[in-house]
């Protein structure tokens, strides 16, 4: 009997780093290399936008959502069946919600910061904000590797 079976699996990362700039850069650069492992190379396209992704929310957690002596965490859940990724980043920050999708207010154009989750509803499919018990709230976006 041969028949063609595709069998489509679903991946996690999962990994709590210290809620510092230097957290959010190792968010961003094990990302880039679980992807890369999972078969999206650093060089294209799908990996650059959810690295840039995961920098975005990690980078928020780190300056909107830390709590001294807290950490964040980085969770990756690869999709097979419609090649999606979904990126969720923790933090310990429930005062502190996004705005909800579609909602967001273009900064000053003189403005340092404020771009992130503009750049997050741009390049996701879908995003928003979810808390999962009291004392953290999840930031989270999808998007689509093909």
């Amino acid at each position: 009997m041969n028949a063609d079976i595709t069998l489509f699996v679903t991946r996690h990362f999962s990994i709590r780093l210290s809620a510092t700039p230097r957290g959010a850069r190792l968010a961003r650069r094990l990302a880039a290399e679980q992807l890369n492992g999972w078969g999206w190379p650093y060089d294209s396209e799908a990996n650059r936008t959810a690295t840039l992704l995961v920098a975005e929310l990690a980078t928020n957690a780190v300056v909107h959502g830390r709590v001294r002596g807290r950490d964040f965490r980085l969770c990756l859940t690869l999709h097979s069946a419609d090649a999606t990724l979904r990126i969720e980043v923790t933090d310990a920050r429930t005062d502190r919600r996004p705005p909800t999708p579609g909602t967001l207010a273009p900064p000053s154009p003189d403005a340092d910061g404020g771009r992130g989750l503009l750049l997050v509803e741009a390049l996701s499919t879908h995003w928003g904000a979810t808390e999962g018990d009291p004392y953290t709230k999840t930031v989270w976006c999808e998007v689509a590797l093909r």
